[in-house]
């Protein structure tokens, strides 16, 4: 005979619960850990990893939540029950204490304690056996206020903010201009890529027009932060979350402002910065220090680009792609497919320097890009001392930039580098090294060099007496 229909109710005087599969142990506090790991910067699987938690368990969270703390960071207050009171509850009642021993020993009202045995005792046996974890799931539960969003039930409103946000870009005349086709893939925009045309207004823009549109009309008043909330966490119903292209960003999912600012890379010491790099680098006095950067084409193409501080001597890297890029399937933590990851730049580097005499490789200053690194192990190969620009300090590679620009003439922005080699580089290279500069009086970059080159004198061997 099995139990009757509505016991559960009529025993713990709560309605049941659909359970979700076993209950974690304290997941609100293992959650709030989670989301302060990443306002610190860290990513997802890093956070989960921290916290004790399995590594798919972490990207879930921030996919469900959109990248949005879903809870307040703070402990809750002392009003409620904590997790280790569920435990010493549990504790005492095995030990057969009554509810106002338990009471009186966590100095909580009987109430208190007989409300918590009645409600949130473990159903599933049968019977009412109280279980701290289960409890704590109970108690989370319970709290939760679901509350419809205003953009869902307000369909004036949320028109509005949908025509701001991708409302048709019209012409002079009125007539709709739809721009190019861009299909929602769940992330965001590539580099370069098409993006989708709408009106675009901020949040914020759309928050404080409200205001003005609408300045005695409350129900039609929005904040900025409720549309973000509408266009990035799941299960809000109210905007479409491909929407979210519309956005200056783009972004699929929110990033975390302390990861926004994170710029330093893990390989890079406080020793290999350019604060510690020698005077004679900075005076010019002294041939045979470099400085590098990549120019970025279409389709993820891109050439090395390195120009000797004291003669403006250039050479370029040519980084083809490697085989099954753009076709092969990716593997996570694999080579770089593009043809510009760390070792392709790496063998690149060390070939060029390897065609150069002996005293024209003392240093190489390049910025913060993951493309260096393996700047140990080419240092090992070729004897150049490495250094890095500060964060978003690309003047500090003043000479690079320009040759840049200067590059830009053959290589202007969307190009496909993929589909230059070894020859045609070599051959814009050498026309740059073969026009006259003013810094360098008029004299040729390969004028300037061949000059240095046979002035300089074999260093002094120090004998003994």
């Amino acid at each position: 005979m099995g139990r009757p229909k509505g016991w559960i109710a009529e025993r713990t005087g709560r309605a049941p619960m659909r359970s979700p599969g076993r209950p974690q142990v304290n997941q609100r506090l293992i959650k709030q850990a989670f989301w302060e790991r990443i306002a610190g910067g860290l990513s997802s699987e890093d956070a989960a990893q921290v916290c004790g938690i399995s590594q798919p368990l972490g990207p879930r969270w921030f996919r469900e939540a959109g990248g949005m703390a879903p809870m307040t960071l703070s402990p809750p207050t002392g009003r409620y029950l904590s997790f280790s009171e569920r435990e010493e509850i549990a504790l005492l009642r095995v030990q057969q204490c009554g509810v106002r021993e338990i009471a009186r020993r966590l100095e909580r009202s009987p109430s208190t304690i007989s409300r918590e045995l009645r409600r949130n005792a473990a159903t599933r046996g049968g019977t009412l056996q109280y279980r701290a974890t289960v409890a704590q799931w109970k108690a989370e539960r319970a709290a939760e206020r679901p509350k419809v969003a205003k953009l869902a039930q307000n369909t004036r409103l949320r028109g509005y903010v949908q025509e701001r946000l991708s409302g048709t870009v019209l012409d002079i005349q009125g007539k709709p201009i739809p721009g190019p086709k861009v299909p929602w893939k769940g992330r965001r925009h590539g580099r370069r890529a098409d993006r989708r045309w709408g009106t675009s207004w901020s949040p914020e823009q759309i928050s404080r027009r409200l205001q003005l549109d609408f300045p005695d009309d409350a129900s039609m008043q929005v904040s900025h932060e409720a549309i973000y909330q509408a266009l990035y966490v799941q299960g809000r119903g109210a905007l479409r979350r491909e929407l979210s292209a519309c956005l200056r960003t783009g972004r699929a999912l929110r990033v975390p402002r302390a990861r926004t600012g994170q710029r330093s890379k893990p390989f890079i010491t406080p020793e290999l910065m350019i604060s510690e790099r020698p005077p004679e680098v900075a005076d010019r006095a002294v041939p045979g220090h470099w400085e590098g950067d990549l120019i970025i084409g279409l389709n993820s193409s891109a050439i090395g680009t390195l120009v000797e501080r004291t003669t403006r001597f250039t050479m370029l890297l040519n980084l083809p792609p490697m085989v099954g890029h753009g076709s092969a399937v990716r593997v996570k933590n694999g080579p770089a497919l593009a043809g510009h990851g760390a070792a392709a730049v790496r063998d690149a580097i060390a070939a060029k320097i390897a065609t150069l005499p002996e005293q024209l490789g003392k240093s190489l200053t390049w910025d913060q890009g993951a493309e260096m690194a393996q700047h140990a192990q080419l240092r090992i190969e070729t004897g150049l001392a490495i250094y890095f620009c500060d964060p978003r300090s690309p003047w500090q590679r003043g000479t690079n930039e320009n040759t840049n620009g200067l590059l830009r003439q053959y290589f202007p922005k969307g190009t496909d580098m993929s589909r230059y080699g070894e020859r045609e580089l070599d051959a814009v290279a050498a026309t740059l090294n073969g026009r006259p500069r003013k810094t360098l009086e008029w004299k040729t970059p390969a004028e300037a060099l061949d000059l240095l080159l046979s002035n300089a004198r074999p260093t002094d061997v120090a004998t003994t007496p």
